[in-house]
């Protein structure tokens, strides 16, 4: 039986994660998303794993939201794991950064998936819809708060009570992807993006990223205290001695994570 979701370890410290139904566009069916849950805790718990890149399998989709097979049975509200919403993905606590590999249509639950990531790779012919309200229904998870929060609020407003699609070229515009690329080069794009951030010390990206993905719901002088606190515990770490070591011989750091 062909894998729902394929995990491959990579090397430096980089893990890949494919979701594999392009025959249903690679829509999220109960399985798959308690599939790609255990494989969120799994990547949280290896501290080999520095970043985590997210893809689909196929030019035409990478994530045509929920599989309305499921949902059709009655099943549908199982695709969410616990607290941790929809894969296990959508709320869950991260400490390490995710970067979305998209080619294709991203719809409903496809975009907030790529929205719950930390970067995004589009390929041209990418597209991102959160369709929910021509259904009658909202972008409930995290597709309303994360793109206001993304993108222009005035912009933002307009796809969400629409429901229309924003094409990939746009999207950079506005400055919801990082890069758009041929489609065929999209995975090694978001690859080699993953490579220069796991190439740094794993404790600064880590508290770096806990920081950032605050800013813009905590005030100035919260924020000021969080940043502190996060460099009172890399002062206190061996990769700050590690990082200094190679600077003064002139050489990379072998970092430790700890």
């Amino acid at each position: 039986m062909t894998e729902e979701v394929i995990y491959q370890d990579l090397q430096n410290g980089i893990a890949l994660i494919t979701l594999n139904r392009p025959n249903k566009r690679n829509a999220i069916n109960v399985s798959a998303s308690r599939t790609l849950a255990r494989l969120v805790e799994k990547t949280e718990a290896n501290p080999d794993i520095r970043v985590v890149v997210l893809t689909g399998t196929g030019p035409l989709a990478f994530c045509a939201g929920a599989d309305l097979d499921d949902i059709a049975a009655g099943i549908g509200e199982q695709i969410a794991v616990n607290q941790s919403g929809m894969c296990g993905l959508i709320h869950a606590e991260r400490r390490k950064p995710w970067i979305a590999a998209v080619r294709g249509a991203a719809l409903g639950g496809g975009t907030e998936l790529a929205l719950a990531c930390d970067l995004i790779i589009a390929g041209n012919n990418a597209s991102f819809t959160l369709p929910e309200v021509k259904r009658g229904l909202i972008a409930g998870a995290g597709g309303i708060y994360r793109l206001i929060r993304r993108i222009a609020p005035a912009i933002a407003m307009e796809l969400l009570l629409t429901g229309n699609r924003l094409e990939a070229e746009r999207a950079k515009t506005l400055g919801l992807i990082n890069q758009s690329v041929d489609d065929e080069r999209v995975l090694e794009t978001a690859l080699q993006l993953a490579r220069q951030i796991a190439a740094n010390a794993p404790l600064a990206v880590q508290e770096t990223l806990m920081v950032a993905r605050q800013a813009l719901a905590l005030g100035e002088s919260q924020l000021r205290l969080d940043v502190e606190a996060a460099g009172l515990r890399l002062q206190a770490s061996e990769d700050v001695q590690i990082g200094v070591r190679a600077f003064h011989e002139k050489r990379t750091p072998e970092w430790k994570g700890r």
